[in-house]
Order: structure tokens, then C-alpha cells, then sequence
């Protein structure tokens, strides 16, 4: 059974008002999507693929990286999920693990220990007893995922709870949504 990890790298970023989008911003001397785009690489599941909208993030990619892009990216991340199972299905992928572009700090060990939780179709790392990114979806949830708005799997996970696991993970989940976050987590 192959699994994809599929980061959502589509927003505009609305909440930052640095100069730029945030995901090419600089944190730590690299462009922040690379830090979650490279601990995604470093978990090594069988395809590592980004989900890309609001702007070009072609530069900040790495060649093992499949890069898509949301063309509907300004509906919601809904969109993106979308876009992501419909590649996984053209793959053949069983699941995929999907986690944000704007958490730096989840490390690899999380994505593993996300992926290779088994015990039901929908498995959410936690980080300190709560629920965050990433979260493997097995295929036979894919149909049940929102199709529109700017919700992703939370809003399956919360109308069946019965098909979710949780697996408690290192690393810190937090989002980076604006230049404050930016500084902080620095």
C-alpha cells in the first residue's frame, strides 16, 4: 500500500502583512515552506506532494517534490484537499498523510508515526492531548471529505469520530500566520 504526504500550500495568507507571502519568507535562512516541505521528504513515504495556489513556490521546491497547483486555491482549502486526493487516486495511493506549509516544527518522526498508524481509515497526530496536522486519510474516507469551503478533515473527523485514531507525537504543531509567528517560532 503506497502513501502520499500531501502538504496545503494554496492560501493567500491573509493574516501576514510582512512584505511578500509568508511561505517564501524568510525563517531560519530558508523560505518557510521548505521546513515542512523538508521534514515531509525526510519522513520518507512514497511520494511527497504540495499543493500550491495563491503564489508561485516553484523556487522553494525540491526536485523530489510533485508540485501542484490549486487553480481553485481562493474557494478554500476544501479546494486543495480535492486536488490532493484526485492525484492521489490518478497515483494509485492508498492514503495520504496531509499536514500545512506553515508549520516549520512538525518533524519527520511525526509524519511516520502518522502514516504508519493502521488501526482506523483516519489518524491525527497530537501534540499535548490536541488534535493538529498531520493526518492520514485512507482512501475509503476520501469520498466523505468537503468538496467546498475552506474546511478540510477537521469537519469529517468531528461528524464521525468512530473512524478516527490519534497517535501522540513530538514536535511542535504551531501555525505561522503571521510576522509575530514568524519572530516567535524563530
Amino acid at each position: 500500500m503506497t502513501q502520499a504526504a500531501v502538504i496545503l500550500a494554496a492560501g493567500a495568507a491573509s493574516r501576514f502583512s510582512g512584505p511578500g507571502h509568508k511561505l517564501l519568507a524568510d525563517w531560519r535562512g530558508k523560505p518557510l515552506v521548505s521546513w515542512a516541505v523538508a521534514n515531509a521528504l525526510a519522513a520518507g513515504l512514497d511520494e511527497t506532494v504540495v499543493i500550491s495556489g495563491a503564489v508561485d513556490l516553484s523556487e522553494a521546491m525540491s526536485e523530489e517534490v510533485t508540485l501542484i497547483e490549486n487553480h481553485d486555491w481562493s474557494s478554500g482549502q476544501a479546494s486543495s484537499l480535492q486536488v490532493a486526493v484526485s492525484w492521489a487516486r490518478h497515483q494509485g495511493h492508498a492514503a495520504i498523510v496531509v499536514g500545512l506549509a506553515d508549520q516549520p516544527l512538525v518533524p519527520p518522526e511525526a509524519w511516520r508515526l502518522v502514516a504508519a498508524e493502521r488501526s482506523k481509515p483516519i489518524v491525527s497526530a497530537t501534540f499535548d492531548g490536541r488534535r493538529r496536522p498531520p493526518v492520514r486519510l485512507e482512501e475509503s474516507v476520501w469520498g466523505l471529505l468537503p468538496v467546498a469551503g475552506d474546511e478540510g478533515a477537521r469537519v469529517l473527523m468531528s461528524a464521525r469520530p468512530d473512524l478516527v485514531a490519534e497517535v501522540a507525537c513530538p514536535g511542535q504543531p504551531a501555525d505561522v500566520d503571521t510576522v509575530e509567528d514568524l519572530s516567535r517560532w524563530s
